[in-house]
């Protein structure tokens, strides 16, 4: 995948953004030197990109989020140094808004750098088997939300559709026709859909634009903290 310099993931909750945000900026960070992954999702706080931290610091990666995250304090706090996103140029950046436009809001104080420099993409993140997004109309709904506070306009569409560990081959499949449909009301091409990567082999063939997601670990910490919340 051909990355611009900011990659804005976006999604509802239950969507899977965050780990796909995570999963991208590793990738990333084989190719581009300088690269960042940013959390500005100030809603949820039980997933946040900050339970990947150890990745993040092994590969390299600056983390950028707010001192709230990982909390129950959810406050629409961000740190200053998330203008480096929009004032560093030599930054390559993913960035995990919020689940709707609540937490899209966020991403609205850079939005007007963002959209001067012109260097970017907002994907929206679908999940059929998600019952706040069964349907290409309610996926239509929530992307015409968070493009109302973001003041972004999206760019393309990430296919996530799972169901958790419960993900067959057959499960992605079966989401194609949904994802289709979403595109041609959206008028969003599917940029890519995402797999675990240990269901990547049976559909690779099958699925244009495939993508290997190593989620077994993440799903492993969130249903940990949870348990323990």
């Amino acid at each position: 995948m051909n990355c611009k310099r900011l990659t804005l993931i976006c999604g509802h909750y239950g969507s899977g953004k965050t780990n796909i945000a995570v999963n991208l900026a590793l990738q990333l960070k084989k190719q581009r030197e300088n690269v960042a992954l940013a959390d500005l999702d100030i809603v949820n706080p039980y997933f946040r990109a900050k339970d990947s931290m150890d990745a993040l610091n092994q590969n390299g990666i600056r983390f950028i989020c707010s001192d709230f995250a990982n909390s129950n304090v959810d406050l629409p706090a961000l740190p200053q140094e998330i203008y480096a996103l929009t004032d560093d140029k030599s930054l390559s950046a993913v960035i995990d808004v919020g689940g709707d436009e609540r937490g899209a809001l966020a991403l609205g104080r850079l939005s007007d750098k963002i959209n001067e420099e012109n260097n970017f993409d907002m994907f929206m993140v679908i999940n059929k088997y998600r019952p706040l997004t069964p349907d290409a109309e309610s996926v239509k709904e929530v992307m015409l939300e968070i493009e109302s506070a973001c003041r972004i306009s999206f760019t393309g569409i990430i296919n996530n559709s799972n169901l958790g560990r419960e993900t067959t081959a057959e499960t992605v499949l079966a989401s194609v026709g949904f994802a289709d449909e979403c595109s041609k009301l959206l008028n969003l091409p599917i940029v890519m859909t995402t797999v675990e990567d240990n269901i990547y082999p049976l559909l690779r063939d099958k699925i244009p634009n495939l993508f290997p997601l190593d989620i077994k670990r993440l799903l492993d910490q969130t249903e940990r903290k949870l348990g323990n919340d």
